[in-house]
């Protein structure tokens, strides 16, 4: 029936049904709406919060690239610190190391010439003892030599007087 009244509408020409347009109308806005109720606001609701969601992570993101940004800068700041105090206290260290290397050297000067004071009291003290022992022989061989060659006893003065120009004699000689 259908196909006849097709047939006979293309043949009779075509007409207006204004009733079948306003109802088709009617179904199509009920059919929008309920779509917009039922489809469309869930589905604005999803990308709503899908967008959120993105924006939300877009700004932690970005949050948490600029407290890097900044942990980095302070990181390269301590390890800019770090080094200058390394690099102090290499210096300290080596000025301490020149002071203590001066007064070890200075120590050991010091020691060096007190030795060689101790040493050259030391020699004087042994010269003197040399000294007083070849004058003690010295006197002996002279009173002997010359109680043979005067053959005559000697006084104390004499005898005294006698050794001081010997030694005198001797040291000239030297």
């Amino acid at each position: 029936m259908l196909a006849s009244s097709l047939v006979l509408g293309a043949a009779e020409g075509v007409r207006f049904n204004g009733g079948d347009i306003i109802f088709q109308l009617i179904v199509f806005l009920i059919l929008l709406a309920l779509l917009k109720k039922f489809a469309w606001g869930p589905l604005m609701g999803i990308m709503k919060q899908r967008e959120e969601h993105i924006a939300n992570e877009i700004n932690t993101a970005e949050a948490s690239r600029l407290e890097a940004k900044k942990l980095l800068e302070e990181q390269r700041n301590l390890l800019k610190e770090a080094r200058n105090d390394a690099h102090s206290l290499i210096e300290a260290a080596k000025k301490q190391g020149d002071i203590q290397r001066e007064e070890i050297i200075n120590f050991a000067r010091s020691e060096a010439e007190r030795i060689k004071e101790v040493a050259k009291l030391e020699i004087d003290q042994q010269k003197e003892k040399a000294v007083a022992a070849i004058r003690e022989q010295v006197a002996s061989l002279s009173v002997l030599i010359a109680s043979k060659v005067i053959e005559k006893e000697l006084t104390a003065d004499d005898q005294d007087k006698l050794i001081n120009e010997y030694i005198q004699e001797a040291g000239e000689e030297r």
